[in-house]
């Protein structure tokens, strides 16, 4: 049984909930009624036009009574922009900072105000591309597209140009918003010329997109200020100039609640990147309240996410959920190890940072660096710690509480997904006692539950597949273009369930412990990646003749790639191979997703049926060689070489 550390005194009066005994109560009427409960949080929100409260949600979760369907609030008409903005200028908090923003040399810092913000708007068309890095520009573009009525599509700025063109033209974007270039630690990392090979390859294949805007990040050219030659004709308008022209009187657009607000791709196990399409009021009512009680906000706080704004923590936690709070939050656009290892910890004492929020391979990373570059920084306005993006094993835990927080600040483990819009699993701070390596408990209105095989609710304690049985208002309503995909991939298996495609267990005092992707896709880095995708891309080398992903676990990464090669007759297997097979991934895919090992063998383990035996090349790549039954297989033999190949690799 895992130890549970309790909330001290200090810490449960400062609890924006109270005790447990609170929130089981508060928790119980927000499933009695939901309906009712997410009508009354809704009321905290400017409305043009007031959502009818007995018509507050439409749902259907069975894929065998008919299509896929969630509206909530759907006869109200708001703007997000216009509450995370002008609700605050007007009511006279225009003053208030908004936004630190902390550059990649520890020299480059801003402060943005709320008023400010407001002043920065600029126009543009009905679907626009984001590629940027973590700038106060990147907020503006996606707040201007939310205050217009455009649907953001923002593309995390470390993908290649090949994915950033395959998820333009699947969104069907005619404009495309970047920066000239970012430093990444000491690397220069030329975004426009990703965009302009990224448009190369639209063009190709037939999407034409109208136009371009650059905004100049950095002073570095790569170019050496030379223009840069282009085979498209996009024309590109430059930010600062646009900007200086732009009036700043731009009235909101009302908005029906289920407008789409914006997509954000994810990973998934047939390969093609999904887009989730969330919408505008749903998403708005409960980032908003997440992010007020998960992290406990206060008003006089200063919250430092470390997330990308490409992902959806940055978009729920560093934009839509801390604006709508009225917060003051840190931006980073660097690396947490440059220049030095106590980077981080230097963010923290500079700007007095209450509330730190990170992945655990960030925690794992810094770990590993040794404590002397954490205790070097006094860290002494830290009162709250969480994580997010995988499940965070016990060791990583206690060292973040202990070492980091000086064993006094709550660690908040977050479990939720790009499609969930935001955290559904977390101890509340200052409430919810914590055991290091569970989510805990479920926020309010969301009601999990654990199936077996059979789709069978599991009591007390168990193993299963965790799901959850009643909509909440910000789960994302489709899969962009494909709403047969959507059905397929998150309530086919289980009817009137939304299925996460994760495992988990539930403890006797009913905690969760979320324990992982049980389909083919990887956790890399806080980063969901689909395998068939990886293996796609290794197919496209003429040599290879079968591909097959998987992952295993990594003491930084959280997850890796494993990968397995038949060549085709006659090649012969290199070093030389080896490196362009990698390669192929970085351009393909990313830099983030270089496999760990890539091995070439003979065959793979299949069954008669020819369906790959993933489970066998887990195993080998985590050097395990209880394969159990392997009597379904075509040849046993194959196992055997495959065995010798990966103790060779």
């Amino acid at each position: 049984m895992s130890k549970v550390i309790y909330p001290s005194e200090e810490q449960e009066r400062k609890s924006l909930v109270g005790n447990l005994e609170n929130y089981k109560k508060l928790y119980q009427n927000s499933i009695a009624d939901p309906e009712a409960f997410w009508s009354g949080v809704a009321k905290g929100f400017h409305w043009h036009k007031n959502p009818e409260t007995t018509n507050i949600l439409k749902y259907n979760f069975n894929v065998n009574e008919g299509p896929i369907n969630i509206q909530w609030m759907d006869d109200g008409m708001t703007n997000i922009c216009y509450n995370a903005l002008d609700r605050w200028v007007q009511t006279g908090y225009g003053n208030k900072v908004a936004y630190i923003w902390n550059g990649n040399e520890c020299e480059e810092q801003r402060k943005v105000t709320y008023a400010e913000l407001h002043n920065l708007g600029i126009k543009t068309g009905d679907h626009v591309t984001i590629y940027m890095p973590v700038t106060i520009e990147l907020v503006v573009a996606m707040l201007a597209c939310a205050r217009i009525g455009a649907i953001h599509v923002v593309v995390f700025a470390g993908f290649s140009a090949n994915a950033l063109a395959d998820r333009i033209i699947d969104a069907k974007c005619e404009t495309v918003i970047t920066a000239n270039g970012v430093f990444r630690g000491p690397k220069f990392i030329a975004l426009k010329s990703i965009v302009d090979e990224a448009i190369n390859i639209c063009e190709t294949r037939n999407h034409k997109l109208r136009r371009g805007i650059v905004y100049k990040h950095s002073e570095y050219d790569e170019n050496n200020n030379a223009a840069t030659t282009l085979k498209h004709s996009v024309p590109f308008l430059d930010w600062d100039k646009l900007m200086s022209t732009a009036s700043s009187d731009c009235e909101p657009v009302w908005l029906n609640s289920e407008h789409p607000l914006f997509v954000l791709y994810t990973s998934g196990s047939t390969g093609k990147p999904k887009g989730m399409v969330h919408t505008t009021a749903g998403y708005m009512v409960y980032c908003s309240l997440v992010f007020k009680y998960v992290f406990n906000y206060n008003e006089s706080d200063i919250y430092f996410c470390t997330a990308d704004l490409g992902w959806i923590t940055g978009h729920t936690h560093n934009v839509y959920g801390g604006l709508l709070n009225r917060a003051t939050m840190v931006l980073f656009d660097g690396v947490p190890t440059y220049p030095t290892p106590s980077r981080l910890w230097q963010i923290v004492d500079a700007h007095d940072v209450n509330i730190l929020y990170t992945a655990p391979t960030a925690v794992r990373t810094l770990m590993r660096l040794g404590d002397e570059h954490v205790t070097s920084c006094n860290r002494n306005s830290l009162k709250l710690l969480a994580v997010v993006g995988e499940p965070i094993d016990p060791e990583s835990w206690k060292w973040f509480h202990n070492v980091v927080g000086n064993g006094k600040c709550p660690i908040v483990d977050t479990f939720f997904q790009t499609e969930t819009a935001a955290p559904m699993i977390a101890p509340l701070p200052g409430c919810t006692p914590l055991k290091p390596g569970s989510a805990t408990l479920p926020f309010f209105g969301i009601q999990p539950a654990i199936l077996n095989d059979k789709g069978e609710e599991l009591e007390g304690p168990c193993d299963g597949y965790l799901v959850f049985k009643y909509p909440w208002p910000g789960i994302a309503r489709r899969i962009l273009g494909d709403n047969n995909r959507f059905a397929e991939n998150y309530f086919r298996k289980f009817p009137n369930y939304y299925f996460t495609g994760d495992g988990c267990r539930r403890d006797e005092d009913g905690y969760y412990w979320v324990t992982g992707r049980i389909d083919d896709t990887v956790n890399v880095s806080g980063h969901l990646l689909s395998t068939a995708e990886v293996e796609g891309v290794l197919m496209e080398n003429p040599a290879v003749a079968e591909a097959a992903v998987v992952g295993a676990p990594h003491e930084i990464k959280g997850q890796c790639l494993h990968c397995f090669v038949v060549l085709k007759n006659g090649i012969q297997y290199s070093e030389d191979l080896k490196a362009k097979l990698r390669s192929h991934i970085r351009e393909k895919i990313g830099p983030l997703y270089d496999p760990e090992r890539i091995i070439d063998v003979q065959s793979l383990p299949k069954t008669r049926s020819g369906k790959i035996v993933r489970r066998i090349l887990r195993k080998l790549a985590v050097n395990d060689t209880d394969f159990g039954d392997t009597s379904t297989l075509v040849e046993d033999n194959s196992v055997n070489e495959l065995l010798r190949k990966t103790v060779a690799a």
